[in-house]
């Protein structure tokens, strides 16, 4: 019988010579690998994979808005919380997504690791996903105009924006605008938040566009005057006749 070799540490046996039997290692899936294969787990999920809902699994949004959904992150700021053992650091990001069509999201998450906190932010971005309000809003024109007949181009100044509601603003799709804020706009993530809201109440505003066409009714009065006419004629002729009896 063979003598056993040498033994090293508390569970293995011998110097352990050749490969595992994991089989061979192949290359490494990406993410864009994981996104494509997309298996649904709910009755809505499914529905949506064959098209059968158009209008939430976080995949839903990735395949109604499709690749042209964008993620970018704003800030990860690390925020802390005493307790008892001492104070508890974890982090909080901020992550905007858009596809630059009229669609925008932000999502707000914390957690003890950055690329949890990213990831989860990611997540309840395309979740918070509105449509935004764009276009010229005083009539039904729509594109851009001027108010007189001559020839030229209709440039626009841009956005013109500060850096952090810039980005949302992008994101959104939006080209020209101009804005202004005032307050403590050095705090990030509330000036995020205040953009993204702006947005959010732009279908708030009752343009002429919007108003339904007002029909108008006639009152009974009007509209049976003919008969009420002739009804009180007929009375008239009655009561004649009973008076010369």
């Amino acid at each position: 019988m063979a003598k056993r070799g040498g033994e090293r540490g508390a569970f293995r046996r011998g110097f352990g010579g050749g490969r595992s039997n994991r089989g061979p290692r192949g290359r490494r899936r990406g993410r864009r690998d994981e996104e494509e294969k997309w298996v649904p787990v709910t009755k809505l999920g499914r529905l949506v994979k064959i098209r059968e809902i158009t209008s939430l699994e976080v995949q839903i949004i990735d395949q109604l808005i499709g690749p042209s959904l964008k993620d970018e992150v704003m800030k990860i700021t690390p925020v802390k919380k005493q307790t008892r053992a001492g104070q508890r650091t974890r982090f909080k990001a901020f992550v905007v997504v858009g596809d630059g069509k009229g669609h925008v999201g932000l999502g707000v998450k914390c957690s003890k690791e950055v690329a949890t906190a990213i990831r989860g932010a990611i997540i309840l971005a395309k979740l918070s996903v509105i449509p935004v309000r764009r276009g010229y809003w005083g009539n039904k024109i729509g594109k851009p105009h001027m108010p007189c007949k001559v020839t030229g181009k209709c440039g626009g100044a841009g956005i013109v924006a500060a850096r952090v509601p810039k980005k949302v603003l992008q994101f959104a799709g939006i080209e020209d605008v101009f804005t202004f804020s005032r307050g403590s706009t050095k705090t990030l993530g509330n000036f995020v938040k205040a953009t993204f809201e702006c947005l959010l109440k732009g279908y708030g505003f009752l343009t002429p566009d919007f108003w339904k066409e007002t029909h108008f009714t006639r009152s009974p009065f009007q509209e049976y005057s003919d008969l009420l006419g002739k009804l009180a004629k007929t009375l008239l002729l009655e009561e004649a006749a009973t008076v010369d009896v």
